[in-house]
């Protein structure tokens, strides 16, 4: 559980090849614990409380892994996990950073008039097809409620 520093209140920094801080108007935060100063003074507090947020962190992820193939909103409780890793360990911030210019990069992707118009033509062409369906299926085999109204 290193947050990348032997020295107790020092943090480690990495350089930002992303740009997407000074992109995006955040200021430049470094890399390693968010712990506030005094737990990062006493060694022994500070594992404690890395133990702490690693448990918390499982417990979040583990409840997102849960969540995928169940209703809800399983990637996001994992981000959420990972969001509460980041706030201590360095190896999640860097996943994390890595994860936002991506999902950045795929909203700028699918924001592009041609791969809009693509979805869209291919989304229309789905919906006429499956309609094409129904309306065979309808035709041929009729509509037949389950329940019989005309006894009533």
């Amino acid at each position: 559980m290193n947050t990348g520093s032997n020295e107790p209140g020092e943090v480690a920094v990495a350089p930002n090849e992303t740009g997407t801080h000074e992109a995006h108007g955040e200021p430049h935060r470094g890399l390693g614990s968010r712990a506030p100063e005094f737990i990062k003074a006493r060694r022994l507090l500070h594992m404690s409380w890395q133990v702490g947020v690693f448990i918390i962190g499982l417990a979040v992820v583990v409840a997102g892994i849960i969540m995928l193939p169940l209703p809800g909103p399983g990637w996001v409780v994992i981000f959420g996990g990972m969001a509460i890793w980041a706030t201590e360990f360095v190896w999640a911030q860097l996943v994390l950073r890595w994860t936002k210019r991506k999902v950045t990069e795929a909203a700028q992707r699918a924001l592009d008039p041609k791969v809009r118009r693509r979805n869209i033509i291919l989304t229309s062409i789905g919906l006429i097809i499956v309609g094409v369906l129904i309306g065979i299926y309808v035709w041929k085999f009729g509509i037949v409620m389950p329940w019989k109204i005309e006894n009533q």
